[in-house]
């Protein structure tokens, strides 16, 4: 990705938190993905890390219209995402997409569901689906744009993040053609604070 198209990635999440009521830490961490494919507005996604501690983490995060973010699942993380705003859809397998089969078991709204490999279920503002390891999931907003809420046990993207197509990556590359308003997850070392964007 373009730097350019990254710190305007994080201008657009910022309003969208603004307009959503959400008031972000004094030196929030960030994180923009394009997953290494090159193609933000199709496959991208706008994440804040809130709280990143050794049980526990927090996100924020923020995509438009068909923004979508593939098809993976986690073998650690168990995880609720939330809409905050707008509306998602989520779908979800037992095991990789192109070999599922099979029911999976998940959690919306606090109640257990049993959907099929590959359900699609729809999720309003206020809602949420509560993923355990080994579910791949896809997600996307079908609303024109969505702020996302994820509530996570112990968060390692940089080891836990497995999709069904080897080829994607989790961060992207980044060609500087600008001064970033703020540093990425992924442009520091480990535990090292990002600055916030202006």
């Amino acid at each position: 990705m373009k730097r350019s198209e990254i710190n305007r990635a994080i201008r657009q999440a910022e309003a969208a938190f603004r307009d959503a009521g959400w008031t972000l830490p004094p030196k929030p961490r960030w994180d923009v993905t394009d997953f290494g494919l090159g193609r933000f507005e199709e496959n991208g996604l706008v994440l804040v890390n809130l709280a990143e501690e050794p049980e526990y983490c927090e996100k924020l995060m923020f995509a438009r219209r068909n923004q979508r973010t593939l098809a993976h699942c986690h073998a650690r993380k168990k995880e609720d995402i939330i809409v905050r705003r707008g509306a998602l859809r989520v779908q979800v397998w037992l095991g990789k997409p192109d070999t599922a089969s099979g029911d999976v078991m998940v959690r919306v709204n606090g109640e257990d569901r049993t959907v099929a490999s590959g359900e699609i279920l729809d999720l309003a503002a206020g809602e949420r689906i509560t993923l355990r390891p080994g579910v791949f999931h896809e997600f996307w907003p079908v609303s024109e744009s969505c702020v996302i809420g994820e509530v996570s046990t112990v968060n390692d993207d940089r080891t836990d993040n497995y999709f069904a197509d080897p080829e994607i990556g989790r961060f992207p590359g980044v060609t500087e053609d600008e001064p970033p308003v703020a540093r990425l997850v992924s442009d520091c070392g480990s535990g090292e604070a990002t600055s916030s964007a202006r």
